[in-house]
């Protein structure tokens, strides 16, 4: 599994078809979109193992929901201001996501200690079965850099295209 800097390189050298893949996308029907990334994402993550990578948590601050902030601070047995002072920043988009990357519940076996209660954006990760992919292509098409089952999937999406 190619991860790091290689995905990144490997992403950036298939920028232009993978770009061409999404432009021909905004062309299909949202159920077809739906179907070709839900379709690819099942077959892809029958082969790839997430704990293999841990590049998402590895790399890029998980967004935190008010609910998540909630459900999170009652497993860890600490107040929600606790939560958002230990453990959140406003990004630059003024969300609330992780202060420090890796994430702070990763360890060095990638597995999360907060796992069972994780933010939903890391339970929905790498949302290429989203329920509405067409809305989301320009995360989808980011996150080719960051995961390598998203990058296998729009590969995979190139060649039933053609």
């Amino acid at each position: 599994m190619i991860i790091g800097k290689e995905l990144i390189a490997l992403a950036k050298s298939t920028q232009k078809d993978h770009q061409k893949i999404f432009l021909q996308l905004q062309q299909f029907s949202n159920h077809d979109v739906n179907e070709l990334f839900h379709t690819a994402h099942e077959q892809v993550f029958e082969e790839i193992n997430c704990l293999d990578c841990a590049n998402c948590c590895s790399t890029t601050p998980a967004l935190i929901t008010e609910s998540d902030t909630k459900r999170i601070a009652k497993h860890l047995k600490i107040s929600v201001s606790d939560f958002y002072s230990t453990y959140l920043v406003k990004d630059e988009d003024g969300d609330q996501v992780f202060k420090k990357t890796p994430c702070i519940f990763l360890g060095k076996d990638h597995y999360c200690s907060i796992y069972e209660v994780r933010p939903s954006a890391c339970r929905e990760y790498p949302h290429t079965d989203h329920p509405k992919m067409k809305q989301i292509l320009d995360i989808t098409f980011k996150n080719r850099e960051i995961c390598p089952a998203v990058y296998d999937i729009v590969e995979g999406l190139k060649n039933s295209l053609d």
